[in-house]
């Protein structure tokens, strides 16, 4: 009787969708639609619609032309779950103190669907500093927080982080000399560079890590060079400050937050 209750409410095309995801998650290298067929035990061409419409929708891609393989838009949807809120739950303190100590403004940022994105910011205590909404998008190619949101993922991740932000904006491929910049940003352990939107400010990023070492988020401040104020701190001891900052938040949330990324 439960059984025929539960038949009631199918919903076919749902389930075909879900039993792809849930198939491509567990391979490595992705499948053609041949052999999920085969694997689900159904027709090929009961897939191919189901398949056009996942890649449309950023679910699944093709990077080797006839093989499917999950993107990380799912990945994405995790970040807005309550574990993020989590995360900026233990953020918000150490952010606050941050910018008491450093006299600037911070930001934290994840990546979601194909671009990082603004979860928390901290506005400096003074009356200058630079602030981003929370919400905006930026990008993965010319921001210190993208840049090392791609820095500290494995290879096989980074390649579909960018596929997707290449998909998302369509902004041309990074040349080699970009990824070079990642290695050595993840061998120095943050990134600081001049903004490419405003002039007179560096984006110093350090990487909030879960215990496997992956970057959950990406803490940044945007330093601006505060001249009528000399007691306070210079960009070295920033980014010192920064470093710390940013460790004492992957001890706190890291174990947390890796459950669900």
């Amino acid at each position: 009787m439960e059984d025929e209750e539960s038949d009631r409410y199918r919903a076919p095309a749902l389930d075909k969708g879900l039993d792809i995801l849930e198939l491509l998650a567990g391979v490595d290298g992705g499948l053609t639609q041949a052999e999920i067929a085969k694997r689900l035990g159904r027709s090929p061409n009961e897939f191919y619609r189901m398949l056009d419409r996942l890649v449309k929708r950023g679910y699944v891609t093709k990077p080797d032309g006839d093989r499917y393989s999950l993107t990380l838009k799912l990945f994405g949807l995790a970040q807005l779950h309550a574990p993020v809120r989590r995360l900026v739950s233990y953020a918000t303190p150490l952010m606050r103190e941050l910018a008491e100590t450093s006299r600037q403004a911070n930001q934290l940022v994840v990546f979601d669907r194909g671009s990082a994105v603004v979860i928390a910011q901290q506005e400096a205590p003074g009356y200058w500093g630079i602030s981003i909404r929370v919400g905006s998008h930026i990008s993965l190619f010319d921001t210190g927080s993208g840049h090392v949101l791609l820095a500290f993922r494995p290879q096989e991740e980074r390649e579909m982080m960018i596929s997707e932000q290449l998909r998302s904006t369509e902004k041309p491929a990074q040349p080699p000399e970009f990824f070079n910049r990642l290695d050595q940003i993840r061998d120095r352990g943050y990134e600081m560079m001049a903004s490419l939107q405003t002039a007179g400010v560096y984006n110093l990023s350090a990487p909030v890590l879960g215990p496997d070492g992956k970057a959950i988020a990406a803490l940044t401040v945007p330093y601006i060079t505060l001249v009528n104020l000399s007691s306070a701190p210079d960009i070295t001891q920033t980014i010192e400050l920064l470093l710390a900052t940013a460790e004492q938040l992957s001890r706190l949330a890291g174990s947390d937050v890796k459950q669900v990324l």
